[in-house]
């Protein structure tokens, strides 16, 4: 699936122009979402005080569904799309393109990206959607915001509004894309600056603004608004995310069946109710996304006590282009408080790659992961300017979301200008 054949490893080039939105695509992307998004008894509120396009969307990504509400909240305006390689590569460069998609691989900055908005923006007079979360949401709260987006906004200096979705993850969460929950959806599509607005402010009093309104918790909304969701099933794959026992802290143990999440080791178990919250045998209630930060704060502490690192095998593929994935065979990834290193021994006529390759933390906002992609397992994508690598392994301790915290913690402490390495460790309970 999606395999380059010939091997091509020619850079996709980032640099070529977007066009703007076919019409004919743009009104069957317009059907298509109508038609999918009915059985969710989708609601879309609209409060641009005024503000015309061509505009700054930025976005939350909760799920895959975010691709069908977007365009359906912007009626009946075009837009261009910020994405990753991925689409380029799964729908083709030429169809991709004429649905007004820019291209751009997750955490890496790229000046050509930049570029290309303000091209949409100024000479195709169309609106630009970012999300910049960059990733669908692990468990239903808002992912890492770069913190540029106060000072991209200041330099672009059109309007700028701020698309949220409501249970776009509880009907598939990241964890289980392949089943859908039946749920409600709903979006806003609210104008927060405009031009004049942009610039009278400081960037860093736009970014904090951007940060508020995208801040969302899909349990607690759940919650709140009463939304019972009792599918069987709808339990299974929660142990992707929530890889460390709670009860026994040991990681990588954890699995989920039916409606229940448990622990091999000590025998723990949770049942998540109809309102999407985990209920221990003890009869305490458990928040997920709770859950969650505090297996944040253990990955922390175990970099803080020099106890952290990875050394394991690894499977990789590499996506340069829209041609497919080439693969690169076996090799091996290590990642510490410092940095990963891919290494790997690919030889074939013509394709020329070198290794190791090196990413320090202190450069990446955040790592992507995946928890099945494309039904070949859990992988995290590494990037640089020419290529993505997909790294695959079966190893028990390969876990994607633990990366992602490391990556996250390192990263946020260097730009506060912080040491991860100062704060003694503690202990934290949920």
């Amino acid at each position: 699936m999606l395999k380059n054949k010939k091997k091509n490893m020619i850079p996709f080039d980032m640099k070529e122009p977007p066009i703007r939105q076919n019409p004919i695509l743009t009104g069957l992307l317009w059907a298509a979402s109508w038609l999918v998004t009915r059985k969710f008894r989708l609601k879309i509120r609209k409060d641009l005080h005024g503000i015309k396009p061509p505009y700054l969307v930025l976005s939350t990504h909760q799920g895959f569904s975010d691709y069908y509400l977007v365009p359906l909240a912007l009626f009946p305006f075009r837009a261009n799309y910020v994405s990753d390689m991925e689409g380029f590569a799964a729908y083709g460069k030429w169809l991709y393109r004429a649905g007004g998609c820019i291209g751009k691989r997750r955490y890496v900055p790229d000046l050509s990206v930049i570029y290309n908005i303000k091209y949409s923006l100024f000479t195709l007079h169309q609106s630009v959607v970012l999300f910049p979360e960059s990733r669908h949401s692990n468990v239903g709260t808002t992912s890492q915001i770069p913190d540029n987006m106060g000072r991209l906004v200041k330099y672009l200096g059109v309007p700028l509004v701020i698309l949220r979705a409501q249970g776009s993850y509880l009907a598939n969460p990241f964890w289980d894309e392949e089943h859908t929950r039946k749920t409600r959806m709903e979006v806003s599509l609210d104008g927060i600056y405009t031009a004049d607005d942009v610039r009278r402010l400081t960037a860093e009093e736009i970014q904090k603004t951007i940060e508020e309104n995208l801040r969302y918790d899909e349990y607690e909304w759940q919650l709140q608004n009463e939304i019972v969701i009792d599918a069987p099933k709808r339990a299974e794959g929660l142990h992707k995310p929530l890889y460390q026992c709670i009860a026994c802290k040991t990681q990588g143990r954890m699995v989920s069946r039916g409606a229940l999440l448990c622990c091999k080791q000590c025998g723990s178990s949770w049942k998540m109710d109809s309102y999407g919250r985990l209920i221990g045998s003890d009869g305490n209630y458990y928040h997920i996304p709770d859950w969650y930060e505090w297996e944040r704060q253990q990955v922390i502490w175990e970099i803080q006590d020099g106890s952290y690192v990875l050394d394991i095998p690894v499977r990789i593929e590499a996506l340069p282009n829209e041609k497919g994935f080439v693969e690169l065979g076996t090799g091996k990834l290590t990642h510490d408080s410092e940095k990963y290193v891919l290494s790997f021994d690919f030889a074939d006529e013509g394709v020329e790659l070198s290794s190791p390759l090196v990413w320090y933390n202190r450069n990446l906002e955040s790592t992507q992961t995946e928890y099945n992609y494309r039904g070949k397992g859990k992988c995290i994508v590494l990037s640089t300017q020419d290529c993505c690598y997909y790294i695959y392994s079966d190893e028990p301790e390969f876990c994607v979301t633990k990366l992602m915290f490391a990556v996250e913690a390192v990263y946020t402490a260097v730009k506060k200008g912080e040491s991860i390495m100062n704060d003694k460790k503690g202990d934290q309970t949920v």
